[in-house]
């Protein structure tokens, strides 16, 4: 007879499908690697196995114990199976933006949940970060395998993810793409490929509002980049260990929105019923190979998870419209805006030690009514607006011989260039008078409400 011990037994050896209508006009074979045919559902059933393993075989984890995680669902719910299976129990830290579907699976497979805010730094001690650490120490004969940290989770792609791409390919494999979160899934794999073949290119898929594709360009981990997104299961506002950069030749970034998108038009262009991450995945790879991928290349794209995950987000209509991903009219770009302003000339900003006063002329010399505020090293740290000057005058006409850093208020938010104006105007409001936003090159450009108005009304 030929029958699974456990549910687990069933991880891995998920298949390559061709993308046949998503990757019109792009040269060469673009496969998918469905990581929703795993028991879970998700990728993340191979490292979540591999870990307690690891900690069984390391005597971290004893019998009875209780495994405790910071999870955006996926890792959890590998982790649930698998305690299931060894005689477990769990607990998993979720921040507040997960779906409601990826909590209630993990309920239902036996699991607590503490869910946990998402707009916080990640050393704030509600983060689920720091409530997955303390509850570790809390419970006796428990264990945190801190997937973010946990080598364990590189190794588990190391040892089955890139051995089945080179064996399914007959290492005729090129390109490897995927979303980079913890980092363990494409690091692993790439580790493995390369050491196959080192001409295969890696291409890592971050997120607006992440710090990955900085970092890896530049080298400066620069809190400017972080900022709240939606998409789950991807980028980062820390750098996990599991993140090898050496291993990642590539970074492209992609909107909240384009990952949407993507993820749907994969369910009904391709029948693949994916998660919002592998849009992001998608989305992201596709664009880099539209102008790098030749006919002879095979690129391979990791698809991390199902879409019954969010039914109640980017599935829903009117989830998609309450968030400016669905219009019923095309609306301008940041991208479009900043591209029509490119004979404005370089960004004018106020350096942070000027008087309020030489403030004041420097307004009315550009006849703007709001400025970016840096340190002398070009740090954007702060904002300047005539209203908050005006107000502050009238209380205390010294304000004026005060320096500007000491009136300022927080910097304008930044965004993404693929934002469109119904999404950037819901973004400004009394207390964020204008936004930022870094071209192709860098460069940062502001846009104002009078920005908005004009590309609405052209």
């Amino acid at each position: 007879m030929k029958y699974y011990h456990s549910i687990i037994d069933t991880i891995g050896d998920t298949p390559l499908v061709k993308l046949n209508k998503v990757t019109k006009g792009i040269r060469g074979t673009v496969l998918a690697k469905v990581e929703y045919f795993n028991p879970g559902n998700s990728v993340k059933d191979r490292i979540a196995v591999r870990m307690i393993e690891d900690a069984e075989k390391a005597g971290t984890l004893q019998p009875g114990g209780t495994i405790i995680e910071g999870t955006s669902g996926n890792t959890g719910f590998g982790l649930a199976l698998a305690a299931i299976a060894k005689g477990y129990k769990c607990i998993f830290t979720m921040a507040d933006k997960q779906s409601k579907e990826k909590i209630d699976i993990l309920r239902a497979v036996g699991a607590d949940v503490v869910v946990c805010p998402t707009n916080v730094e990640p050393d704030d001690p509600r983060s689920y970060y720091s409530v997955a650490k303390r509850l570790n120490r809390e419970i006796p004969n428990s264990i945190y395998p801190n997937q973010y940290d946990n080598l364990s989770n590189t190794a588990a792609h190391y040892d089955t993810t890139g051995p089945e791409i080179w064996r399914d390919t007959e290492g005729k494999i090129t390109h490897f793409a995927a979303g980079v979160g913890t980092g363990g899934t494409i690091c692993g794999t790439a580790k493995f490929l390369k050491e196959q073949n080192p001409n295969v290119v890696t291409v890592g898929i971050d997120t607006y509002g992440s710090v990955f594709k900085k970092y890896k360009e530049t080298g400066i981990f620069d809190q400017r980049e972080v900022y709240p997104y939606l998409t789950e299961g991807i980028g980062e506002d820390i750098l996990p260990q599991n993140v090898d950069f050496s291993l990642i030749d590539h970074f492209v970034k992609v909107t909240d929105k384009d990952a949407a998108i993507m993820a749907r038009r994969l369910s009904k262009e391709e029948g693949l019923f994916v998660g919002w991450s592998t849009g992001s995945a998608v989305h992201g790879a596709l664009e880099w190979a539209r102008e790098n991928l030749n006919d002879d290349d095979v690129m391979i794209i990791l698809l991390p998870d199902h879409g019954t995950r969010y039914l109640a987000k980017i599935y829903n209509d009117t989830w998609m419209k309450d968030h400016g991903f669905l219009e019923s009219r095309e609306f301008s770009t940041a991208r479009d805006i900043v591209r029509s302003k490119n004979g404005s000339g370089a960004l004018t900003t106020v350096d942070k030690s000027l008087k309020v006063g030489d403030a004041i002329r420097l307004l009315n010399q550009h006849s703007i009514s709001q400025i970016p505020v840096t340190e002398t090293n070009g740090d954007i740290v702060g904002s300047l607006t005539d209203s908050t000057i005006l107000s502050k005058l009238i209380e205390d006409p010294a304000v004026k011989d005060l320096t500007v850093g000491e009136v300022m208020d927080k910097p304008f938010k930044f965004v993404a260039l693929d934002n469109t104006v119904d999404v950037l105007s819901s973004l400004i409001d009394r207390d964020n008078k204008a936004l930022l936003v870094r071209d192709e090159n860098q460069q940062v450009h502001i846009i104002t409400q009078a920005d908005l108005l004009a590309a609405i009304t052209n």
